[in-house]
C-alpha cells in the first residue's frame, strides 16, 4: 500500500527534473465523476456509509465471528463433561455346528433327557451402561473455565477486527481524498507548463529564445503530463483497495464525498498523550484480549497438574441376553439373564514417562511468553499513540508554516511567469518557480491530510470513534 507521504515523495522528485523526460503517448482519460448505479448501493460514498457497510459485508470479519460462535459450541461441550455418560448397546451371534456330535443338545425338562442335535444357536445380549467421572484434578472445572476464557477471547477479536477495519477504511478514505486533491494540483501545474511552453514556442521563433530553452519548458511539460498519470493512478489503486475493504465488484466505480476542512479541523488542539494511552490501554480490545490470554496460560498450568492427581470414577450397568438352545421363551430368558451393575474405579498415576512433567513444563513456558506478550503489546500500543502524537504536532506546524511558503511560491511563480511573458528571465529561473510551487502545494495538500490522520488516530485511542466533517 502506498502511502500519502511515499506517493508524495515520489511526485516532488519527478517534479523537480528539468532534464527531458520519457514521453507519455496520449493524453491521459479524465477521471470519471459519475459512479455506476449499484441497486442497493450510494453512488457516493461517506465514511460513515463505508464503514457500516464493510462492517456487514467484509468476510475476515465474517470469518471472526463464525470463529466466535465456534468458541461457544466448545463451551457447551466443556459444560457437558460434567453430566454423566449412558450408552445402549446390543451384540447378536450365530453358531453354526455342522457335525451332529459336537453340536448343542436342548434339555427336556420333563423327563430330564437331552433331544436331538440343534446344529445352529442364536445369541443375542442387551445392555445399557453408564459412568461419570467424580475427580479428576478439577481438570473438568478448569477446562470450563479455561472455555469461557476463550470465548471471552473471541468476542474481543471480533471488536479488534472491526476496529482495525475501520481505521483501514479512513487510511483508505484519506488517501483517496489526498490523492483526488493532488490531481487537480497536478493538473493546473500542467496547464501552466503547457502555456509557458507555448509561450517558449513563439520567444523561439521570435529569435528571443534558444531551441536548448525551449527544448527545457518542453520535458517540463511533459514531466508534468506524467505527474497527472501518476496521480491518477494512485487515485484509482486507492479506490481499488478501499472496494477490496468493502467487498464490491470489479465493475462497481466507486466514487465517495468530499468533506470541507477548514484551520479548526486541522489546528485543533492535541490531548495529553499520557491520557491517551491511560485510556486506550483501559479499553482497547487487543489489550483486554492479551490480558485473558494470561489468565487462559494459568488455567492451561493448572490443567497439565491435573495429571499428577488420581482420577475417581463410577460406572454401572443392566443387561440381558438370550440363546435360541434354551427351553425357555425369549421373553423368561429376558427375564432370568436380566442383571445389574455398578462399581468404582480409582486410577493413581505413578509413571507416565515424564509425559506430565513435560506438558507443566511446556505450560508454565507459555504462561511466561503470553506475560511478556502482554508488556510487548503495551509497549507497542505507547509507541503508536506516541508517534501519531508527534506525526500530528509535526504536520501541523507543517500546514502552517505551508500555507505561507505556498503563498511566497504563487506570489514568486506569478512574477516570474509575468517577467518570461516580457523576455526578462532565463528557463532556469523559470522552470525554478514551476517546481517550487508545485512542491509547496503537494507538501501543504500532505501536511493537511497527515495532520487529519492522527487527529484522528488519536480520537480513536481516546475511545471517541472515528468520524469525519
Amino acid at each position: 500500500m502506498q502511502t500519502i507521504k511515499e506517493w508524495i515523495a515520489g511526485t516532488c522528485a519527478v517534479a523537480a527534473m528539468c532534464c527531458p523526460a520519457a514521453a507519455v503517448a496520449g493524453q491521459a482519460d479524465t477521471v470519471q465523476v459519475a459512479a455506476t448505479a449499484v441497486t442497493g448501493l450510494p453512488l457516493s460514498w461517506s465514511f460513515g456509509e463505508c464503514v457500516e457497510y464493510a462492517k456487514a459485508n467484509n468476510i475476515d470479519l465474517h470469518q471472526s465471528r463464525l470463529t466466535r460462535e465456534s468458541s461457544g459450541y466448545d463451551l457447551e461441550a466443556a459444560r457437558g463433561q460434567w453430566l454423566p455418560t449412558f450408552n445402549f448397546s446390543t451384540s447378536h451371534s450365530l453358531s453354526n455346528y455342522p457335525s451332529p456330535a459336537g453340536g448343542n443338545f436342548t434339555y427336556n425338562e420333563s423327563n430330564g433327557t437331552l433331544n436331538s442335535v440343534n446344529k445352529n444357536t442364536y445369541n443375542g445380549s442387551y445392555g445399557i451402561t453408564g459412568g461419570w467421572t467424580v475427580f479428576n484434578g478439577n481438570q473438568r472445572r478448569n477446562n470450563i473455565k479455561r472455555s469461557e476464557l476463550q470465548n471471552d477471547i473471541n468476542d474481543m477479536a471480533v471488536e479488534q477486527m472491526s476496529n482495525s477495519l475501520e481505521t483501514q477504511i479512513l487510511n483508505y478514505y484519506l488517501q483517496i481524498l489526498y490523492s483526488r486533491e493532488a490531481i487537480e494540483i497536478a493538473r493546473q501545474t500542467m496547464a501552466v507548463s503547457e502555456a509557458q511552453m507555448k509561450r517558449g514556442e513563439e520567444l523561439m521563433k521570435a529569435g528571443k529564445m534558444s531551441r536548448v530553452n525551449y527544448v527545457q519548458l518542453e520535458s517540463q511539460w511533459q514531466t508534468d503530463r506524467y505527474n497527472v498519470v501518476t496521480a491518477e493512478s494512485t487515485y484509482e489503486t486507492n479506490k481499488m483497495q478501499l472496494k477490496q475493504l468493502l467487498e464490491l465488484g470489479i465493475d462497481y466505480d466507486m466514487q465517495i464525498d468530499s468533506i470541507e476542512l477548514g484551520d479548526e479541523a486541522i489546528l485543533q488542539p492535541l490531548p495529553d498523550k499520557t491520557e491517551v494511552y491511560n485510556t486506550a490501554i483501559a479499553w482497547l480490545p487487543e489489550v483486554q484480549q492479551s490480558a485473558l490470554q494470561q489468565d487462559m496460560s494459568e488455567l492451561d498450568v493448572k490443567i497439565a497438574q491435573a495429571g499428577y492427581m488420581p482420577t475417581i470414577s463410577l460406572s454401572g450397568s443392566v443387561g440381558t441376553g438370550t440363546n435360541s438352545s434354551s427351553s425357555y421363551s425369549f421373553g423368561s430368558q429376558m427375564k432370568y439373564n436380566f442383571n445389574e451393575q455398578i462399581g468404582i474405579t480409582l486410577s493413581v498415576p505413578i509413571f507416565d514417562g515424564k509425559q506430565t512433567k513435560a506438558e507443566v513444563a511446556k505450560a508454565r513456558a507459555s504462561r511466561l511468553n503470553t506475560i511478556l506478550d502482554y508488556r510487548s503489546l503495551l509497549n507497542d500500543v505507547a509507541q503508536t499513540i506516541e508517534t501519531a502524537y508527534l506525526d500530528a504536532r509535526n504536520s501541523q506546524a507543517q500546514y502552517v508554516s505551508g500555507k505561507e511558503a505556498v503563498r511566497s511560491a504563487e506570489l514568486t511563480d506569478e512574477l516570474t511567469n509575468e517577467q518570461f511573458r516580457l523576455g526578462l528571465v532565463n528557463t532556469l529561473d523559470l522552470l525554478s518557480s514551476h517546481n517550487s510551487l508545485l512542491t509547496a502545494r503537494l507538501q501543504l495538500l500532505q501536511a493537511k491530510y497527515m495532520a487529519l490522520l492522527n487527529l484522528k488516530m488519536l480520537e480513536y485511542y481516546q475511545n471517541k470513534g472515528i468520524s469525519l466533517p
